[in-house]
């Protein structure tokens, strides 16, 4: 259901009415694009510091218990104040919310309960005074079951869209076509008998995979986000990009021991994913982008970094920024584990990205804590994957050190997953609660209960409590993050790791141009000492002065004394 209408000609009509010209003066402001590179000719978003939100629990303008648009417009300042340069936003299109806006019913327009249209480009308008660009999560791999052209699709074999999706019959009758299991359980194949066949899903049954071999496809979902970039958006993460073809010939994946915790089989998922033709289509995607200088972050789940080095494509002309999740798989504090990885990130051939939370993953503050130092550790993972080369993403929330929120019955679940796998699967909900501001009622998320509970915690742990705190979790990300904003090592430097041998502090240096900062973290309970000797970094007779640091940790001469999970952040001189 396309919304180009407002740029129609016809618009421009003798009997236009004045609103409607302020309508369109205001677009036309919000239209115009920034620089695609800062002043030292970098891009942009190398630099820059990103912040998931997910829209139903940032903030509620309304009071109807469920964040909206307005409510992020209203945080533009706090959000810059805390350091952040352009925000991701997940889906807040219209949908039937079967997978909370990852079931698309039309690319072009806002969910009502997150406002609209005019609300979206205020938000743009208010990121643009607070110098925070927007992103939007983009939905290529499929769409809702209530979207037009599903809806078409299904009604009829000759349907004008019938090919937009992918329709196959039955190995026999009753029997779906091939083996392949929904990522969130049962068959990916779902039998629909207006016209006899089952179409294709690799999640819900309600998101029915696009037919990406359909020119059609291809070409109306790369307009979709040219028309965005006009509207002020400034880049896409772009979900799900591994699923985006499959196999013609519809062979079987092969089966592996035991099952998931849905019951289903476990399989390879060989013949519906990462199927060569992806990196063809984000090639394409990457052109519309570079047309408007924005930037495209990939939902990149892969095994090793080979996998996720093709993701930048030839000569860098796929995503610029495709996510490490493998960073978030190290769950626990090793720093020999993670050296490897950074290591192994190191040796690709574009930017890294690190990420430690998201809307899927349990909370970092619940991965890596341990029930007694939480907030330290949760200090120390801040201080840790801000200084890294490469650029965060940051989740809502991380800042502040908010922490899973399991629903405890199943009845309280409302991610489908939840239900469908309960108890072994207990779902999303934990990570997505809403936003802690306060000690008000529900946190200040809203005057209404909202969608999901606030956890108890919320009373120590929310921005206004911790913003008078110089020792919160929050105040340590604001230090860390206004150093990293002006640091040339930190900026330009390079990472180079330091006393690999050592199991319980990690420590590394970034270096650019004859200045220096080096990072330690005691990933340990027990206090600890380092000491560096950084003659081959050129730094002989190097000495170090604190910049940021725990309570307990110092630096004297080229030596680090840590407590239990400190940090300490220093110059070398």
């Amino acid at each position: 259901m396309s919304r180009r209408s407002w740029l129609s000609p016809s618009l421009f009509s003798p009997w236009l009415t004045l609103s409607l010209l302020l309508t369109v003066f205001c677009s036309l402001v919000v239209v115009a694009q920034v620089p695609p590179v800062d002043t030292e000719g970098h891009p942009w978003w190398q630099h820059a510091v990103f912040y998931e939100i997910y829209p139903r629990s940032f903030a509620d303008s309304n009071n109807d218990g469920v964040g909206d648009l307005n409510g992020i417009s209203s945080k533009m300042s706090y959000l810059r104040d805390l350091g952040v340069d352009a925000i991701w936003i997940t889906p807040c299109y219209p949908s039937p919310q079967v997978d909370f806006g990852y079931d698309v019913a039309d690319y072009e327009n806002i969910d009502p309960m997150y406002g609209n249209l005019a609300d979206f480009d205020h938000m743009v308008a208010e990121g643009r005074k607070h110098h925070v660009r927007v992103i939007l999560d983009f939905v290529p791999n499929h769409t809702s079951d209530q979207h037009p052209w599903f809806q078409d699709s299904k009604s009829s074999r000759t349907a004008p869209h019938r090919d937009w999706y992918i329709w196959r019959d039955g190995k026999a009758p009753g029997q779906p076509p091939n083996n392949w299991i929904s990522i969130f359980g049962g068959s990916a194949w779902t039998f629909d008998p207006t016209t006899n066949q089952y179409y294709y899903h690799f999640f819900y049954a309600q998101q029915p995979d696009l037919n990406w071999r359909n020119p059609a496809v291809e070409k109306v979902m790369l307009d979709t986000t040219r028309w965005w970039y006009k509207r002020g958006v400034s880049g896409f993460r772009l979900d799900a990009v591994d699923t985006l073809f499959e196999d013609p010939a519809l062979h079987d994946n092969p089966v592996l021991p035991g099952v998931n915790k849905q019951g289903d089989p476990n399989e390879e998922n060989q013949y519906n994913t990462n199927f060569p033709e992806v990196h063809k289509e984000l090639q394409n995607l990457r052109k519309v982008a570079d047309e408007s200088g924005a930037v495209l972050i990939g939902e990149t789940w892969t095994s090793n970094v080979a996998q996720l080095d093709r993701y930048y494509g030839q000569g860098g002309n796929e995503l610029q920024m495709p996510m490490d999740f493998m960073f978030t798989m190290v769950n626990k504090l090793s720093p020999p584990e993670f050296r490897r990885q950074i290591a192994a990130v190191e040796s690709a051939h574009g930017w890294p990205v690190f990420v430690i939370s998201n809307h899927d993953i349990v909370r970092s503050y619940n991965r890596y804590g341990d029930g007694k130092n939480n907030d330290a550790i949760s200090k120390l993972m801040g201080a840790f994957y801000l200084t890294l080369r490469g650029t965060p993403i940051l989740y809502y929330g991380e800042e502040i050190g908010m922490e899973n929120n399991d629903p405890a019955r199943k009845e309280d679940v409302k991610d489908p997953i939840g239900r469908t796998g309960w108890p072994k699967e207990k779902g999303r909900d934990g990570e997505r609660t809403p936003m802690q501001w306060n000690t008000g009622p529900n946190a200040g998320f809203s005057k209404k209960d909202p969608w999901l509970p606030v956890p108890p915690s919320y009373q120590t742990h929310n921005v206004a409590t911790e913003s008078k705190d110089s020792n919160s979790v929050l105040n340590l990300y604001k230090k860390v993050l206004a150093l990293r904003h002006t640091n040339e090592a930190l900026l330009e430097g390079n990472y180079t790791a330091l006393n690999e041998d050592d199991l319980n502090v990690m420590c590394y240096l970034r270096s650019y141009k004859g200045k220096a900062v080096l990072v330690a973290l005691n990933m340990s309970a027990t206090p600890q000492k380092a000491a560096f000797d950084l003659s081959k970094q050129g730094f002989g007779r190097a000495t170090l002065r604190s910049l940021i640091a725990s309570p307990e940790a110092s630096a004297k001469g080229n030596e680090v004394t840590l407590e239990p999970f400190g940090l300490l952040i220093a110059e070398v001189n």
